[in-house]
């Protein structure tokens, strides 16, 4: 791997943690700027090397160092907004890898790998809020799997879909300027 690479997959990374810092708690999901961040990262970078730049922000978490909303540490494994981190590395190897099989995507194919990785990160995360709410927690604590799309995707949709389109947008921009396409 060239260290342009690696480059990008650390600044990635970093900015993924940068955008967890930029949030609005709430009980279990909070708002954040990095689904932004890990879109940009699968437009820009490519499948494999968006893959390792949020690989790299989770380990880097897990490790112990607070790069999450909440904190860090493998205790974070616990936390029902996990899942959506996860998300995040799915997201970002599913944007790259159709925006990459895409000749020239334009704002439609652009918007589509985007929006197939946000609904990869709401899968995901929604999955794993349910399980850790529904197997972790006190029987009394238990939720149905509506409840848990109505705590991790129903708030977030709106704001999500702005997301959608500034990427989809400003990629446009931005991809011709790194001479990616020719």
């Amino acid at each position: 791997m060239k260290t342009k690479d690696l480059v990008l997959i650390a600044l990635f990374a970093a900015l993924t943690a940068a955008g967890g810092f930029i949030n609005i708690p709430t009980p279990f999901v909070p708002f954040s700027l990095q689904f932004l961040f890990c879109a940009y990262a699968g437009v820009l970078l490519g499948a494999k090397r968006a893959l390792l730049s949020q690989l790299l922000y989770l380990a880097i978490g897990l490790a112990g160092l607070p790069v999450f909303t909440k904190g860090g540490g493998v205790g974070y494994l616990l936390q029902p907004s996990f899942g959506f981190l996860l998300g995040f590395a799915v997201c970002a190897f599913i944007i790259g890898l159709l925006v990459e099989k895409t000749p020239s995507p334009g704002f439609v194919g652009i918007t589509a790998a985007v929006l197939l990785g946000l609904l990869s990160v709401y899968l995901i995360g929604t999955l794993y809020l349910y399980f850790i709410v529904n197997y972790m927690a006190a029987p009394d604590s238990r939720i149905p799997l509506s409840r848990a799309i109505a705590l991790g995707v129903t708030p977030f949709i709106l704001f999500d879909l702005i997301k959608v389109v500034l990427v989809s947008v400003t990629s446009l921009k931005i991809l011709p300027a790194l001479g990616r396409f020719r």
